[in-house]
């Protein structure tokens, strides 16, 4: 007889460079990390304190395909750098923040754009807009050990070959470490959480069909193609 009312989920995991997969806890985003982008959103670029929003965990998908949803006519695409961490804690200091990091990765926040702006108009949470299903594509996550903390490095999105984003990893208004360290003021973080750190500008809308090609230098690549749900 099973211990559980209904057979527990299976875990959510992302692979490695290592050939290990990392299991997924939970999934943070900061929004408006880029100056650039947060003019192009139509917001003040100034040093506000950052505020974050949450992904679910099994939104992150790894078999390079995103599946454009039914409910949506206007899906944006949002290149990010991807931070898995390997343990976690509670208000960390910015050096404590960095050591417990993992691993790095690339990965795209698509969003919902239509829906995330009816929401706004109407002072309603974004979740219906950004933790969709298959909403967090990614790629392989890469141990901090073998490559460091990047602090700056190009990070682009090219849609169909034609360069969308383009942008630095210098350009954060928030640094990863910082980021984190705010974030554990408000959550008691642990290993298996997974921390999206906001996108350069250049954000627009994809279509069925479309092939999408990311990079962030030191990091890694990701290649995503947008399908439609009967594909």
């Amino acid at each position: 007889m099973s211990d559980y009312v209904i057979p527990p989920p299976p875990p959510v995991v992302v692979p490695t460079a290592d050939g290990r997969p990392f299991p997924v806890r939970r999934v943070y985003c900061v929004g408006r990390n880029y100056a650039d982008h947060a003019v192009e959103m139509g917001h003040d670029p100034e040093r506000e304190p950052p505020f974050f929003f949450q992904k679910n965990p099994d939104d992150l998908v790894t078999d390079g395909r995103f599946v454009y949803p039914r409910v949506s006519q206007d899906v944006h695409h949002e290149i990010e750098l991807l931070v898995a961490l390997g343990s976690g804690g509670r208000c960390l200091t910015p050096t404590e923040a960095e050591a417990a990091i993992w691993g790095y990765g690339v990965a795209l926040d698509m969003t919902c754009r239509d829906i995330q702006a009816a929401a706004k108009a109407q002072g309603r949470p974004w979740i219906a807009a950004k933790a969709f299903p298959g909403s967090a594509p990614c790629g392989v996550i890469t141990p901090a050990a073998a490559i460091g903390h990047p602090q700056r490095g190009a990070v682009v999105l090219r849609v169909n070959d034609v360069l969308r984003q383009q942008g630095d990893l210098s350009q954060q208004i928030w640094k990863v470490p910082e980021i984190i360290a705010n974030l554990s003021a408000r959550f008691h973080l642990a290993a298996g959480d997974i921390v999206l750190t906001g996108t350069p500008s250049g954000v627009g809308p994809v279509a069925p069909g479309d092939e999408l090609e990311g990079f962030i230098e030191g990091v890694g690549t990701l290649a995503v193609r947008v399908t439609c749900e009967a594909d």
